[in-house]
C-alpha cells in the first residue's frame, strides 16, 4: 500500500492542470543548477576584455588627446609669455582640472561630449583674442586667464566624459572583487605620465610645415576629437577654422603671413620669415623706421644689427650689433696672454653670430656648436655670417663630451652664449659642462661665458660660485651701469665671466683699430668697463652639478618674469603678441 501510495504522489507531481503550469511560468525561474548562460553572465570580466571595450578605447583616447593639446597649448602662449612663464602654474592647473572632472562626475549635461570638437576648433580664436591683452594681464597671470578659457576647460571635459565611458563598463559587470579596471586615481596616474611623454613628443615633432607648427598641431589634435567623439557637433567648427586659416597671423600659412605683416606694417615692422624649430619660434623682423633687423625666439631676441651702417659706414667689416653685450664678449681676444700662430675658437651657441663673425674676420679658426638649425640657416641668409666655418648642429652637452676626447687643449678661445627666452639651459652650467670646456681649452686659453639674470637673486650666485670652482681666475662685467639702491624693482642684467683655467689674473690690452674691425659699436663698447665685484655674490651656496639643478631652475622662473617686462619695452606688445 505504501508503494502504490508513493506512486500516486508522483504522479501527481509529473501531471500538472493548465492554470498549474501558467503560475509556474509566471514564477521566476529559480533552477537548482545554473544554466551556462548565467555563469557567462556573473563571470567578471577580465582585463584584456575591458581594454578590448570600445569605451574603455575611446576613454584613454581623450585622456592622450588632451595631454597632447594641453603640450601644444605650452607651445602656443610661449611665443607671447615666454617658456618658463607660460609653464609656471601649467602642472596645478591641469591637476585642478582632472580633480574637478571627478567631482562633476554625473552633473554636466548628456551633450557634453558633442560640443567639445567644436570647442576645440575655437581655442586657437580664442587664444589668439587673448593674447591682445597680454600687456594688461602681464606674467605670469596671463598664462592662467588664457590657459583658463582654453587647456584647462577642455581637459576638464575630455576627462569627464572619459570616466563617464568607464563608469560604464565598470556598470555592466557583476562583481566587485577586483575593483574598476580602471579607477579614477589610475586615470590621473596615467594622465601624469602622459603629459610628460607628450611635452618630449610634441617638442620633438614641431618644425618647419603647416601640420608640424603650433596651429597646424591644434587643428590636428581638433579633428581627433570629432573622429574619437560620436555624434560631435560640427558645424559650429566651420567658422574658427575659416579664420584661423584666413586671418590669424599665428597660423604658418602664406596668406595668413600676409594678414602678419599688413598688421605689423601700422608699427613700421616687417617680418622677413619664420619658422618652427627645435627651440621655439624662430623669425627675422626689420624695424623699417629705426633701421635694424632682428632675430626672435620666442619671448626673446637671439641678436640683432643695424642695417643702415652698411651705407653710412663702408669700412665696417662685420654687422654693426645692436646689444652692446655681443661686443663685449669678444673682448675674449683682448686678454693678455701670448699670441698663438694659428688661432682657434670655440662657440657654444650662434644667435645671429655677432661674435663668430668677428672671430673669422680677424682670421681665428671657428667652430660653433648650435642645437638649432634654423638659427644657423637664418644666421648665414639674413645678418651675413660667414660660410668659412664649422658648425656642429647638435645639443653642446654631448658634442662637448664628444669633442673633450680628442680635442683637448685645442681652443685659444671659448665663448658660451646660450641665452634664450629669460633661462638658460641650466646643464650648460653645470660643473660637468664647465669641465668639458676647461679640457676643451688651451692652458693660456681664455673662456667668455655670458649669464643674463638678476645679480640680487641666489641663481646668479650659484653661477658665479660654480665658474669659479673651475676656472681660477675670473672677473665679471656687466653690460651697463648698475643702477642706484632702490631705483629698480629688479637688477635684470647681461654679464661676461671672463676666465682662466690657469691661476693668472685676467687683465685686458688695449685695442687698437684693427680689432674693432671698422665697427663703431666696438668701438664704444668691447672693451668691458662695469665690472661686478666678488662681494656682490654670495659664496656660501653650492655647486651646480648635472640632475641637481631643480633649485636653479626655481630661481630662474622669477629671473625668466623680469626678463618678460624687459622685452615689453624693446618692442611693441603687437609684435610679441602676433607672432
Amino acid at each position: 500500500m505504501a508503494k502504490r501510495h508513493n506512486r500516486s504522489q508522483n504522479a501527481s507531481k509529473q501531471v500538472k492542470s493548465p492554470s498549474d503550469k501558467s503560475s509556474e511560468e509566471a514564477k521566476p525561474s529559480t533552477p537548482s543548477k545554473p544554466s551556462e548562460q548565467s555563469k557567462d553572465i556573473q563571470k567578471p570580466r577580465s582585463l584584456l576584455a575591458t581594454i578590448a571595450d570600445i569605451r574603455t578605447q575611446r576613454a584613454l583616447q581623450l585622456v592622450l588627446l588632451a595631454s597632447l593639446h594641453a603640450a601644444v597649448s605650452q607651445l602656443n602662449l610661449s611665443p607671447v609669455y615666454g617658456a618658463v612663464p607660460a609653464s609656471l602654474y601649467h602642472r596645478y592647473g591641469l591637476t585642478a582640472s582632472f580633480m574637478l572632472a571627478f567631482l562633476l562626475r554625473g552633473y554636466l549635461p548628456p551633450w557634453t561630449g558633442r560640443a567639445i570638437t567644436p570647442f576645440c576648433f575655437w581655442i586657437p580664436v580664442i587664444q589668439f583674442s587673448l593674447f591682445t591683452f597680454s600687456s594688461y594681464m602681464g606674467s605670469p597671470l596671463g598664462p592662467v586667464i588664457t590657459e583658463c578659457l582654453t587647456c584647462f576647460p577642455l581637459v576638464l571635459l575630455s576627462v569627464h566624459i572619459a570616466m563617464q565611458y568607464l563608469d560604464e563598463v565598470n556598470a555592466e559587470r557583476t562583481t566587485s572583487t577586483s575593483g574598476d579596471a580602471f579607477p579614477s586615481m589610475g586615470l590621473f596616474v596615467l594622465f601624469t605620465v602622459l603629459q610628460r611623454a607628450c611635452k618630449g613628443f610634441v617638442a620633438s615633432f614641431t618644425g618647419p610645415g603647416f601640420l608640424r607648427s603650433r596651429i597646424g598641431m591644434q587643428l590636428m589634435i581638433a579633428s581627433l576629437y570629432g573622429m574619437v567623439l560620436p555624434k560631435s557637433i560640427i558645424w559650429p567648427s566651420l567658422p574658427a577654422v575659416a579664420f584661423t586659416m584666413v586671418a590669424n597671423p599665428h597660423c604658418s600659412l602664406s596668406r595668413t603671413t600676409e594678414v602678419l605683416n599688413n598688421t605689423l606694417a601700422l608699427y613700421n615692422y616687417t617680418l622677413l620669415e619664420r619658422k618652427e624649430s627645435v627651440t621655439g619660434y624662430i623669425s627675422v623682423l626689420e624695424d623699417n623706421q629705426r633701421g635694424f633687423r632682428v632675430m626672435r625666439c620666442d619671448h626673446s631676441l637671439l641678436g640683432g644689427e643695424w642695417k643702415m651702417s652698411a651705407q653710412t659706414n663702408s669700412k665696417s667689416r662685420v654687422g654693426e650689433p645692436i646689444y652692446a653685450i655681443f661686443t663685449m664678449l669678444e673682448a675674449v681676444r683682448l686678454v693678455e696672454r701670448s699670441s698663438p700662430s694659428r688661432p682657434r675658437a670655440l662657440s657654444i651657441g650662434l644667435g645671429i653670430g655677432t661674435a663668430p663673425s668677428a672671430m673669422i674676420a680677424h682670421g681665428i679658426n671657428t667652430t660653433v656648436i648650435e642645437v638649432d638649425p634654423v638659427v644657423h640657416e637664418f644666421a648665414l641668409k639674413y645678418f651675413g655670417l660667414p660660410h668659412n666655418h664649422t658648425c656642429d648642429i647638435d645639443d653642446a652637452v654631448a658634442a662637448v663630451a664628444n669633442r673633450s676626447s680628442f680635442e683637448a687643449n685645442s681652443y685659444d678661445y671659448i665663448i658660451h652664449d646660450v641665452f634664450t627666452g629669460g633661462a638658460e639651459p641650466v646643464e650648460l652650467f653645470t660643473e660637468e659642462f664647465l669641465l668639458g670646456l676647461r679640457t676643451l681649452l688651451k692652458p693660456d686659453g681664455v673662456v667668455a661665458i655670458n649669464y643674463a639674470g638678476d645679480i640680487s637673486m641666489p641663481a646668479s650666485s650659484v653661477i658665479y660660485r660654480t665658474i669659479t670652482s673651475v676656472f681660477p681666475s675670473c672677473r665679471v662685467f656687466r653690460e651697463d651701469e648698475a643702477p642706484a639702491a632702490g631705483n629698480k624693482p629688479d637688477d635684470f642684467t647681461n654679464m661676461v665671466f671672463f676666465c682662466r683655467k690657469s691661476d693668472v689674473p685676467i687683465t685686458f690690452r688695449r685695442p687698437v683699430e684693427a680689432d674693432f674691425l671698422g665697427s663703431n659699436a666696438r668701438r664704444e663698447y668691447m672693451l668691458p668697463t662695469h665690472e661686478i665685484l666678488p662681494s656682490s655674490f654670495d659664496v656660501g651656496v653650492d655647486v651646480l652639478r648635472s640632475g641637481k639643478t631643480k633649485e636653479l631652475e626655481r630661481w630662474q622662473a622669477q629671473s625668466a618674469i623680469g626678463h618678460w617686462r624687459v622685452m615689453r619695452t624693446v618692442l611693441p606688445a603687437a609684435v610679441w603678441n602676433n607672432w
